[in-house]
């Protein structure tokens, strides 16, 4: 019995077996029972033997006879009526024999033998009533009436192994297929009990791992692709300083293109860091306003020398819980990206606000916005809305894409809108409990 069809079927008979044998057990207890306390089976018997006594006591041999017929008749049973020892009273036959085996009490509702005898006493014990009979209903009388039962508890049993193993079935072919690397299988249950719950459960665990690897082959692609121009030119570089007559130059090119590889290694491995497990992260209250104006005095020198400013708006006290330093990364490339499309004169705007339920962090910057056809993927890993810009000219396009798994790690949300001049990324973030 390895399916489930077959141990629910098993078990279904065989319940219906134990109720069969369960009901016989309860009718000779309640039989017996009955007979014990003196049931209506008892005082008819006394009544009998009261009567057949005082017909032979009047009439004799023959009214008692007329009185046995009409009970043979009308009960559809044998009765004799005998002395103490035995002996017809009527036919003058030994009866003993049959008096020893009849039931004193009370007889079995299935006998072995198809009948069933009883006997009863005078109250004088001068007398003794023997009734045989057979039983209006036998044990295998009860046979065709179980036999539909098992029937319609069979065909139940069924019923309900093909609503549980059917189910289990598409759910484990669904685990077999997504296990040899269809990432796209999924059970897409509709039922609404436990095995319901358990599909729902893996196709939420498999989307996610859909997700995880989709986004980490994707990541490993664009890695490949921008890993070559650095090496390239770092292999030129490399060439050069063995060759060129300025090595002092050749060797600055080297080092200024392994610093741009560090900076993009650097990039991924921060990546890598928002991505992981969450309960890696250490939570803390983060004073969100106090962590934005370090980030607006850190980065003050730099817009300067850009020849623009920046311009926070920042309410006093706004707390969130979370990890603080992944918090200030993911603001940090905010910042930057608008201070780096920053046109000279212009400022850069950072708004903090404190809402009923989360902090509003808003950057603005004055610069030539993205085409709205981009705008969707602006966080994407290593996007960049200028395709002429590469590392060697500006950013490695994976700031925003940090920014928004951190963000996310937080719970929060991160978006971007043109706010005609400029870009405008606003971020969300759930309140701490001081908040």
């Amino acid at each position: 019995m390895r399916t489930i069809y077959a141990r629910i079927l098993v078990w279904g008979i065989v319940t219906l077996g134990l109720s069969l044998i369960a009901f016989v057990a309860i009718s000779m207890n309640l039989s017996a029972r009955s007979a014990r306390q003196g049931g209506p089976l008892r005082n008819l018997a006394a009544l009998q033997v009261h009567e057949a006594a005082a017909a032979y006591e009047s009439g004799g041999t023959a009214a008692a006879a007329d009185y046995l017929a009409r009970l043979n008749r009308f009960l559809r049973a044998e009765h004799y009526l005998t002395d103490a020892r035995g002996r017809d009273l009527i036919d003058g036959e030994d009866r003993s024999a049959l008096l020893a085996s009849a039931a004193p009490k009370a007889a079995p509702p299935f006998p072995a033998k198809g009948r069933i005898a009883m006997t009863a006493t005078s109250p004088d014990g001068r007398y003794r009533l023997l009734i045989v009979a057979t039983p209006p209903f036998g044990l295998w009388d009860f046979v065709p009436y179980y036999l539909p039962i098992l029937l319609v508890v069979a065909v139940a049993c069924w019923l309900l192994a093909a609503n549980l193993a059917s189910p289990l079935g598409e759910l484990a072919r669904a685990v077999e297929r997504f296990g040899r690397g269809d990432l796209s299988a999924r059970a897409n249950s509709r039922r609404r009990d436990e095995i319901g719950g358990l599909a729902r459960a893996f196709d939420l665990m498999a989307g996610h791992i859909q997700t995880l690897l989709t986004a980490e082959r994707q990541l490993l692609q664009d890695v490949s692709h921008e890993l070559r121009s650095p090496l390239a030119r770092m292999s030129f570089a490399a060439e050069l300083t063995r060759t060129a007559e300025d090595r002092d130059a050749a060797a600055a090119k080297l080092r200024k293109e392994i610093d741009r590889l560090a900076h993009l290694v650097g990039a991924l491995l921060q990546v890598t860091r928002a991505e992981g497990d969450p309960a890696a992260h250490r939570l803390e209250d983060v004073l969100l306003s106090e962590l934005l104006r370090e980030l607006v005095d850190d980065w003050a020198p730099e817009v300067a020398s850009r020849g623009c400013r920046i311009e926070p708006r920042i309410q006093p006290v706004v707390t969130v819980s979370g990890d603080g330093e992944l918090l200030r990364r993911a603001i940090e490339n905010v910042i930057s990206n608008a201070v780096r499309f920053a046109p000279a004169g212009t400022a850069v705007e950072t708004i903090l606000e404190k809402n009923p339920s989360d902090a509003l962090l808003t950057v603005r910057d004055y610069g030539p916005g993205v085409p709205h056809e981009l705008l969707p993927r602006l966080f994407t890993p290593f996007f960049r809305a200028d395709a002429s810009r590469d590392g060697a000219t500006g950013g490695v396009g994976l700031g925003l894409a940090i920014a928004q798994r951190a963000i996310h790690l937080h719970h929060g949300s991160i978006s971007a809108r043109n706010a005609e001049p400029g870009l405008r990324v606003e971020i969300r973030i759930p309140l701490g409990p001081r908040a």
